[in-house]
């Protein structure tokens, strides 16, 4: 990878925050935009701009075509077919839709089985359900180095939840889960899986049909793409069985004593979707491609090692999460006995670095740390080994 050449294609990142050149390492929060990705929405509004599905003149016809073309890409992505593959406007109204389309199945004293490491997207939406039908939720733990227990996961797939759904990868703890397995054994037992990608599906290839899931959602924003759009994957039948999840414009194919619905992905697309933001994700998804995802993991690794090297010399702060780095992504969260993740964070920022600090939505996972907050640094493709070592630098200096 030509680092270097890609910083190019990110305009941002040659501002300054407070007087100092951005050292942005929040990545898992959102990703910087290319330069490709911007270009294409404004060309959208400059020269496309028209509802799609709609019209019959041209200009809503490429609207549509090119919005198409982005699913089909996104299929290619994911190695799924193109009637799979829905948007949203991000990972949380997609595991939002799964949850409300099988609320039905959920009955008293079942039980919807998630992990200790989920984000409030992924717990949430559950813990309504589990409310409102007089279910629970239960959790599999993970060990002191952050990685599931799976001998407890078989054991509580065994007993038969009415839905799994676990996040691939942390966004605390940086683990990658073993998805492939957890989901032969769900299938072993009839149980249907959903799988929060948000922090995988940008630093890894994912492809749907080896990983077996029912589902799998993920951002368009934290893999270079725009705000605001989401993805969700779904296997045919289950989304032919699903109700819809709103009802609107264009999901529907007769409205009248009767309403009758359009066939998978659009019955759960109502109303006027982001187009302009789904049109320019396939630009994002083209340059990731064009890197290539083992790069991508190759370079958020050695930036990893570099943080792991240099974070371990600071005496009394703790790294969370496992210490072999090829069972995490380029993620270091990190907490001090006598200093607020908000007290570091901000003193960095001071120096023109961004980092995250806080509970990253994931509180039932701090509390299993024993903490209230910590602070975390988060790699990507324009991130240099630079920026990491002044990251450690700066640090050192305000722990002093």
């Amino acid at each position: 990878m030509n680092v270097e050449k890609i910083r190019k294609d990110f305009p941002i990142l040659e501002t300054k925050m407070n007087g100092y050149p951005l050292n942005y390492l929040d990545n898992a929060a959102t990703t910087q935009k290319p330069l490709q990705v911007i270009k294409e929405i404004n060309k959208f509004y400059l020269k496309s701009n028209a509802n799609i599905r709609r019209g019959v003149y041209k200009l809503s016809e490429d609207a549509t075509l090119k919005y198409e073309e982005t699913r089909k890409k996104t299929a290619e992505l994911l190695k799924a077919k193109p009637s799979e593959v829905i948007f949203t406007r991000n990972t949380t109204e997609s595991i939002n839709l799964v949850a409300y389309c099988f609320e039905k199945e959920v009955k008293k004293n079942d039980f919807i089985l998630l992990t200790d490491m989920e984000h409030h997207s992924n717990i949430v939406p559950w813990y309504l359900i589990a409310r409102k039908k007089g279910a629970k939720l239960k959790k599999i733990p993970f060990d002191s180095e952050g990685i599931l227990d799976m001998s407890k996961a078989e054991e509580l797939i065994e007993e038969k939840p009415v839905f799994l759904a676990l996040t691939q990868a942390s966004n605390v703890l940086g683990t990658i889960n073993n998805i492939e397995k957890i989901s032969k054994i769900a299938k072993k037992n009839g149980v249907k899986t959903l799988v929060d990608a948000a922090q995988s599906a940008p630093h890894m290839r994912i492809n749907v049909k080896k990983l077996d899931c029912d589902f799998l959602a993920f951002s368009a924003h934290k893999m270079l793409g725009p705000l605001g759009v989401g993805v969700l994957y779904g296997k045919t039948g289950l989304l032919e069985s699903m109700p819809p999840f709103m009802g609107g414009g264009e999901m529907i194919e007769n409205v009248s004593k009767e309403i009758t619905f359009t066939e998978p992905p659009v019955k759960f697309e109502a109303g006027t979707p982001n187009i302009e933001g789904v049109i320019a994700f396939k630009k994002a998804i083209e340059y990731l491609l064009k890197i290539g995802f083992q790069n991508i993991q190759n370079h958020e690794k050695k930036l990893l090692k570099t943080a792991f090297e240099g974070l371990s010399e600071i005496k009394n702060l703790k790294i969370h999460g496992p210490s072999n780095l090829q069972k995490r992504t380029g993620l270091i969260s990190f907490s001090t006995p006598k200093h607020h993740p908000h007290d570091i964070a901000y003193s960095l920022s001071k120096k023109g670095i961004a980092v995250r600090a806080g509970h990253h939505c994931a509180q039932p996972l701090m509390e299993k740390l024993g903490e209230n907050a910590s602070t975390r640094a988060s790699f990507y493709i324009y991130n240099t080994e630079e920026e990491v070592e002044s990251l450690v630098k700066e640090l050192k200096e305000i722990l002093k």
